[in-house]
């Protein structure tokens, strides 16, 4: 680490470099697809949270990719690419029905804010009871 210190400093002090290392953080948003600029942010994190349920589910059904694959009706590297968390391509109800595929039950509740605020996207995993 101070090598990775001495060459990011180039001749300042280490000592200095560490000490201000909080002005090389910026404060997050809470959502990371907000940070990096994506058009539809919310969309972004809840197709991230559907994909990690995928994979819990292919690993705790000790499933190869290949068997996952032949469940969801795409090809073998579609699962690598999507395991990787490459979504693009998935819609969320795309991705709603792999998560069906593999055994998942989705309900999905639509209720009224208390404000005239724009609605909210909300994604909750529930193991049974």
């Amino acid at each position: 680490m101070a090598d990775h210190l001495t060459r990011f400093a180039g001749s300042a002090d280490i000592a200095s470099v560490v000490a201000n290392t909080d002005d090389m953080a910026t404060r997050s948003s809470g959502n990371v697809y907000a940070d990096l600029g994506f058009d539809d942010p919310t969309e972004e994190s809840l197709k991230a949270d559907l994909v990690m349920g995928i994979m819990d589910e292919i690993a705790r059904r000790g499933l190869s990719q290949t068997a996952a694959a032949r469940l969801m009706g795409i090809s073998q590297p579609d699962v690598s690419k999507l395991l990787r968390g490459r979504t693009g391509g998935y819609s969320l109800e795309r991705l709603l029905g792999f998560t069906r595929a593999l055994g998942g039950d989705v309900e999905i509740t639509v209720k009224r804010n208390a404000s005239e605020r724009r609605g909210q996207l909300k994604l909750s995993v529930r193991e049974p009871a």
